[in-house]
């Protein structure tokens, strides 16, 4: 009888332990498989329910989360559902919704949801104190107003504008164009999510795609004159003043293809040519010439210096600036002009433009400013940090100097305000046969104090209307913040 009831008793004790053991794992190691697992419905509750944290410009609320009247008691809101004004930050911002997230809302969602590690005390104060949990607000670095003026000078058009800070880092603009309203995918109706998403999936405009960063990526055209001349001074073969030769169509080794020069400019003008003449003209076959002379490794590793192949976050993901290895001569040539297989992202070319400006230094972008929970602790508050060092400052001070007289006596006279000396450098570049191209203006203000440094792309524009539309895009840009 007594082994009897021993064995109970030890079956007993094993089917609990069994059972324990299992609600532990299941509540502490796969809690958070639970929480992901897409038919926990509690856990969809539980998010879209939560009080997220707003994010904040110029201490106003670009998203926050107000009291629904429905199942998940808060609903997330774009510039208080102001659709037009929610469509100039939709890039940056992202969305949160039924259908996933993007933008900050995805690159912050642990603070903005009030779940990262650094907020576990906030939650037990807000636990203990009977206070509804609230997430952390996450300010950035936009200025308002030169990010919904560069979101108007992008109206009607494809394209983005990219404005920063050259001596921080801090991103005063992100624009892209065309955009979305983030209001129709933070919706509770799925069925309305749903719909909306695969409208703007399907719509070729994409307004999904944030072309400051990512999507397909643009060639720079002559914008990438820049890093030619860098390399070509860094070498020492070079100065500004050196003559090249300047043909109207250069033959492409190993070919029986003509590089042609820029004809909108000067270059005809010239059958020789300085450096400093043809940045300011943009004439194609003098830096073909020099990039041919220098060799692929050194315009490569130059490329790199600034930037491209380079994983980078600021938080959100940028894809990298792409420029070609095992190129032939004839490659290299059309390489040198931002054309072939060179690809780069507006935020590439202003990181650029903004080591040239600070004296070779590139700083690392950033979108936030502070992360700060309810309670008003501060979580992060931004400091400006070196990313790398691109050139050296004698070669940064000439290639400034370069920029300004291709402002003050080049093609890029568009951009020219009184009483300040402006840097820039304009592009076009070929989209294929279409005779459309990618207009590019990149540039820095004041020359000799920058305080802001930008980059302006105008995607499958005519070449006179493209380069007018960019240059008068920078021009305001450079006044915005200049109060000219």
């Amino acid at each position: 009888m007594d082994r009897a009831i021993r064995r109970m008793w030890m079956s007993a004790a094993c089917v609990f332990i069994l059972l324990m053991g299992t609600l532990s794992y299941i509540q502490v190691f796969d809690a958070d498989n639970l929480m992901d697992n897409q038919w926990n419905n509690r856990a969809l509750y539980d998010n879209y329910g939560a009080n997220r944290g707003p994010i904040v410009v110029d201490g106003v609320e670009i998203a926050s989360s107000i009291p629904s009247n429905d199942e998940f008691n808060y609903q997330r809101v774009y510039s208080g559902s102001n659709a037009a004004t929610a469509r100039k930050y939709a890039g940056v911002t992202g969305y949160y919704s039924l259908n996933g997230a993007t933008g900050i809302e995805q690159a912050m969602d642990s603070e903005l949801a009030g779940t990262s590690d650094k907020q576990f005390y906030d939650r037990l104060v807000q636990m203990f104190s009977g206070h509804a949990a609230r997430g952390a607000s996450v300010e950035l670095t936009l200025d308002s107003k030169l990010q919904e003026l560069s979101a108007d000078l992008l109206a009607g058009h494809k394209g983005a504008i990219v404005a920063m800070n050259p001596k921080t880092g801090e991103i005063l603009a992100m624009a892209t164009s065309t955009s979305y309203d983030p209001n129709a995918l933070a919706s509770h109706n799925n069925t309305s999510v749903l719909n909306e998403y695969a409208a703007l999936e399907g719509d070729p405009q994409q307004p999904l795609m944030n072309r400051a960063i990512g999507g397909n990526t643009y060639a720079p055209g002559s914008t990438f004159k820049i890093i030619d001349t860098v390399a070509a001074l860094e070498s020492g073969k070079y100065n500004g003043q050196s003559t090249l030769d300047n043909p109207q169509n250069l033959l492409l080794p190993g070919t029986n293809t003509y590089l042609p020069n820029y004809v909108g400019g000067q270059c005809s003008t010239r059958t020789k040519a300085t450096i400093e003449w043809a940045l300011a003209q943009s004439c194609n076959t003098p830096f073909a010439q020099i990039a041919m002379d220098l060799g692929e490794d050194k315009i490569a590793q130059t490329a790199a210096n600034f930037g491209y192949g380079q994983q980078l976050s600021v938080p959100l993901t940028v894809t990298p600036s792409v420029f070609p290895t095992g190129m032939d001569k004839s490659q290299l040539a059309l390489a040198s002009i931002g054309q072939y297989d060179v690809k780069t992202t507006p935020l590439q070319v202003a990181m650029m433009s903004s080591a040239i400006a600070n004296k070779g230094v590139q700083m690392k972008p950033n979108l936030v400013r502070s992360v700060k929970t309810s309670n008003l602790s501060t979580i992060y508050e931004f400091s400006p940090e070196k990313l790398r060092t691109s050139t050296n400052p004698q070669v940064a001070e000439q290639v400034k100097n370069l920029m300004v007289n291709s402002v003050d006596n080049g093609i890029a006279s568009r951009v020219k305000i009184s009483g300040v000396k402006v840097a820039g450098k304009t592009g076009t570049a070929e989209i294929g046969t279409t005779g459309l191209n990618n207009s590019w203006f990149t540039g820095f203000a004041p020359a000799d104090d920058p305080q802001i440094a930008i980059a302006v792309v105008y995607e499958g524009e005519n070449v006179s209307a493209g380069a007018q539309l960019s240059t008068n895009a920078g021009k305001q840009l450079f006044e915005a913040v200049l109060n000219k």
